[in-house]
């Protein structure tokens, strides 16, 4: 994978800021989130979620490298001079002109109500209330397909194969998340991953009982019970999902 074209250093001072270190610990120190910590210093860039601005063309200044996501973005100037990062999907140009809202053609990059994207588009930046935000589909290589109409609702298959409900004013980015490659790339060592703050992952099996269910035993011992996580939930195959969970009559197809 070729990544010389990517632009590294350009940086907005408005849209950055420096991302403070938790190592995975909160407000007490204690850890709660497992195999973080000892990362790299790095800029948190602020990325458009919303797409505001409606109806104002936006010309793609650059397509820049991002540590704090899989995908890259892409900083975009609007007409009125203001500019905006936003996530790069996969074939986007410098110089390509982009356009949020409702008559905004079907093209790579263009943000959209669901009502107005035809069935069988892909789509990525999906909400999931109406000016929230994007929440779904955000990953490097992401794609969702709007699947159908239903009386009120919009039909979406998602990336885990879910299929869901969703209000049809809800904004979409047309198009897949770029840096599809990003799967395929090999570390190469571990420090490189140190870097990125990700520390090592520890089986069950080799821990001490007090730090997880699997742990203890004599010698290599096996798991001795159904697999389950540190915190005691099921880990392969059962379903953990709350049965009275208020978005389950939003769920048309379970993922499989």
């Amino acid at each position: 994978m070729d990544y010389s074209d990517l632009n590294k250093s350009s940086k907005i001072k408005r849209l950055i800021r420096i991302l403070p270190k938790n190592s995975g610990r909160n407000a007490s120190g204690k850890v709660t989130v497992r195999h973080q910590g000892g990362r790299q210093k790095r800029y948190l860039r602020t990325i458009d979620w919303k797409h505001k601005k409606l109806d104002i063309p936006a010309v793609v200044m650059s397509v820049e490298y991002d540590p704090n996501r899989t995908a890259n973005i892409a900083l975009v100037q609007y007409r009125d001079g203001e500019k905006k990062y936003v996530l790069a999907p996969e074939g986007i140009k410098i110089g390509q002109t982009l356009l949020n809202g409702e008559a905004a053609p079907i093209t790579a990059g263009n943000s959209l109500p669901l009502k107005a994207i035809p069935v069988g588009t892909l789509i990525h930046n999906l909400e999931i209330t109406p000016g929230k935000g994007a929440q779904i589909a955000r990953g490097a290589g992401s794609a969702a397909v709007v699947a159908g109409f239903e009386e009120t609702w919009t039909l979406v298959k998602l990336p885990s194969g879910e299929v869901r409900r969703f209000n049809p004013l809800v904004m979409a980015t047309v198009g897949q998340v770029g840096n599809v490659e990003w799967k395929n790339i090999n570390f190469g060592k571990a420090g490189r991953r140190r870097h990125m703050g990700i520390r090592p992952t520890v089986r069950g099996t080799a821990q001490n009982p007090r730090s997880h269910p699997h742990g203890g035993g004599e010698g290599r011992s096996g798991e001795g019970m159904h697999p389950k996580t540190p915190w005691g939930k099921s880990a392969r195959g059962t379903r953990t999902r709350n049965k009275s969970k208020h978005s389950n009559k939003l769920v048309v197809e379970r993922r499989k």
